[in-house]
């Protein structure tokens, strides 16, 4: 499963063929059909398995943390510190959106769901952090029109510092609009 959801985030759905999988997975077709039915269906527990884990970031960090410096750190992560390939796959749901828009709505429709579950959770942090709950609403549609920004910029393979500087100005506004 861990090999599939790389695969998906990394080429997207559209791009990643069975042989792609199967070789991925390093399983037989009849084995893959057993197990999974058929790609869409991988995929959706693909995507689900991100959202998870996208989730359990954001929970680790904020349960030893104050709320926006969890926040802070989960948009800081990815793109701060030891390179890695993933730093220029993007976001798995920001990727799905993008890439299935108009061309498979259902699919598109379950990443961007996923998305604003992420966006509410920010709206809660940024509510813990002592914004008004009006100005948390607002504030967490921000951070996640940033959030979908820097992952799509991060495909064009900026360097980590051009990523990194906006996310610093975003987090210093947010401070002081909640201070």
């Amino acid at each position: 499963m861990d090999r599939a959801l790389v695969l998906f985030w990394r080429k997207g759905y559209q791009a990643t063929s069975l042989a792609d999988l199967l070789a991925a997975m390093g399983i037989g077709r009849s084995s893959f059909y057993a197990a999974f039915t058929d790609k869409r269906s991988l995929f959706i527990h693909c995507l689900d398995l991100f959202a998870q884990r996208t989730t359990g970031l954001i929970d680790g960090a904020s349960a030893n943390r104050p709320p926006l410096d969890a926040l802070q750190d989960f948009f800081e992560r990815s793109f701060v510190g030891t390179p890695s390939p993933r730093d220029h796959w993007g976001c798995m749901m920001v990727n799905s959106v993008t890439e299935l828009a108009g061309v498979d709505d259902d699919l598109a429709g379950r990443a961007s769901q996923y998305l604003a579950a992420l966006q509410k959770r920010f709206q809660m942090m940024l509510e813990d952090a002592g914004a008004a709950p009006a100005q948390a609403e607002e504030l967490a549609a921000l951070l996640m029109l940033i959030n979908e920004g820097i992952r799509v910029s991060s495909r064009r393979r900026l360097p980590g510092e051009q990523l990194r500087q906006p996310i610093t100005a975003t987090f210093r506004l947010i401070r002081s609009a909640v201070a």
